[in-house]
């Protein structure tokens, strides 16, 4: 994968934040505004959010919004029917808005499966990817890959777990020995299995550290966050499995680690906080200047570090068996957790059946050893169509 330095502050960069409205968008925003004389938001999109997105629009004035949803994009035209802002709708568009010649960088900070198609387009473009969706990865790691090669797309990190690990390599030439990849432990850390059976949605949001979207802070809950930022290092850091450490931190504080062949160990420490780490990617390979809140060792006290435990969080182990088995196989677990995602967020499953559900996709699922694009989208309709079968039937 490359990861090459983008950035030349003697230009004001033109970003195109996909998925403005969510979590990482809205920060993004944040951090540009705080840099107005480095960035500009260019292109602003959104999936459904079409009245956050009108007023994000009105603030940055962007050169283009779109509106993933078209049964929206009247609302939005007529919205901004007064400003000199170019109005789009469709999967198509959000494809070819990334590819327009002034844009710079590229923010995939859509949700899920979704994210894929614009990915891939905005690195044929040769745009530079500021990534924070991981299932770009998670699903096609190894076709994005050779496409980000291929097209000399230059990729950043956005994740805090993967951004620590990029800035731990900064500088370095040796090879790595073993990634340590953090994880808080979510909501749920300490709960026994009998707990985890009956615990409710409103309980799994409730994430004790990071302030993050439903669908992200319920994959946290159950551990899948973590199993996909495993499968997400493996193709970012060109790693094998055995290779990446799970370790829970319920702190925060250290956001990652990696170990090298002396047995030194370098790790980024700070704040939770999104907005460090998406700054990062826009300024590399320089930090700027922020207003966001610091470090306090004496404040913090105790670090403290766990080994996370696989039987009550099954769908940890279940990443890793997918990474392991390769594939399409990452794919198919992607697809089946935001079936499951989606039910427990609206009742219709219990906790522990998540990982059940994903378990008996993967079983049920066509394998394909050496997928291609098509093979993706194959496998990820026929793995939505069996969990959710699955679902139906809890």
């Amino acid at each position: 994968m490359r990861i090459i330095p983008w950035m030349n502050t003697n230009e004001k960069k033109k970003i195109a934040i996909l998925g403005s409205t969510g979590s990482i968008g809205t920060q993004a925003l944040q951090v540009i505004e705080e840099h107005a004389d480095l960035y500009e938001a260019y292109v602003l999109t959104a999936n459904n959010r079409v009245e956050l997105l009108i007023e994000q629009a009105r603030r940055f004035m962007p050169e283009a919004v779109v509106i993933a949803n078209e049964d929206k994009y009247e609302v939005l035209r007529d919205a901004l029917a007064d400003l000199p802002i170019k109005v789009y709708a469709g999967a198509e568009a959000l494809c070819q808005i990334v590819q327009e010649r002034p844009v710079d960088v590229v923010l995939t900070a859509m949700v899920g499966f979704a994210g894929l198609r614009p990915t891939i387009s905005a690195i044929k473009a040769g745009k530079a990817i500021a990534l924070a969706n991981k299932e770009t990865l998670v699903v096609a790691g190894e076709l994005i890959n050779r496409l980000a090669n291929d097209y000399h797309a230059d990729i950043i990190p956005v994740d805090s777990e993967h951004s620590a690990i990029f800035q731990c390599l900064a500088g370095e030439v040796s090879p790595v020995e073993k990634i340590i990849l953090t994880a808080s432990g979510g909501p749920f850390r300490t709960f026994s299995h009998e707990q985890l059976a009956s615990v409710t949605k409103a309980q799994a949001l409730k994430h004790p550290n990071w302030s993050m979207g439903a669908k992200i802070t319920i994959d946290s809950a159950s551990m899948m966050n973590k199993g996909f930022e495993v499968i997400e290092a493996k193709w970012l850091f060109g790693v094998e499995p055995g290779q990446i450490q799970v370790v829970v931190h319920p702190q925060s504080i250290v956001h990652s680690a990696v170990q090298f062949a002396d047995g030194a160990v370098k790790a980024q420490l700070g704040m939770p906080d999104m907005r460090v780490p998406i700054q990062y990617a826009f300024s590399y390979p320089l930090r700027l200047q922020s207003s966001f809140e610091r470090l306090d060792l004496f404040r913090v006290g105790t670090l403290t570090f766990e080994e996370p435990d696989t039987r009550r969080f099954r769908n940890l182990a279940l990443a890793y068996e997918a990474l392991h088995e390769g594939g399409n196989m990452p794919c198919i677990v992607n697809a089946a957790n935001e079936i499951v995602n989606r039910a427990f967020l609206e009742d219709r499953i219990g906790f522990l059946q998540m990982s059940d559900v994903i378990a008996n996709t993967m079983r049920k699922t066509s394998f394909v050893k050496e997928p291609t694009y098509e093979d993706y989208l194959q496998t990820d309709a026929e793995a939505r169509r069996i969990a959710a079968e699955y679902v139906g039937a809890c």
